[in-house]
């Protein structure tokens, strides 16, 4: 994720860019209200150091596989006036998503352990030290 700078700005290009983001997500998110923004004299969209807090949620959120509307939602309730229902309902929702991220955390890892085991498999085919035992045609042999 970027790190902000308090005093730049960025175009919706830019900010695009940094996020690797389309232009047109930008732009959807500002529409729905989801992702702050202010105006140029030339009416364009200009974002800053809260828009970057924003996006870099927005991505975190997105990556543990939060629906926007859902997100737009915890948004919405971070902008509320708080209370101690509002600061609970935050927290579950994420609690909730830090719980999907360590699960998927996990996954990730399962995986590469599994890739690892098999391109160690693949190395001492490759050396001549086991034969190849991988390709079906080879099972009934």
């Amino acid at each position: 994720m970027p790190k902000e700078d308090a005093h730049m700005t960025y175009t919706v290009k830019e900010f695009a860019k940094m996020f690797h983001a389309t232009e047109h997500t930008v732009r959807y998110y500002t529409d729905i209200g989801l992702l702050p923004c202010r105006r140029d004299n030339g009416n364009h969209r200009v974002f800053d150091e809260p828009a970057v807090n924003w996006m870099r949620a927005i991505t975190y959120l997105k990556s543990c596989g939060m629906p926007i509307r859902e997100i737009k939602r915890y948004f919405d309730l971070c902008q509320m006036e708080e209370s101690e229902e509002n600061l609970r309902a935050r927290y579950e929702i994420i609690a909730k998503q830090r719980e999907a991220a360590h699960k998927k955390a996990a996954e990730a890892k399962a995986a590469a352990d599994y890739m690892d085991h098999k391109a160690k498999h693949y190395e001492e085919i490759l050396a001549g030290r086991i034969p190849d035992d991988t390709n079906p045609v080879n099972w009934g042999d």
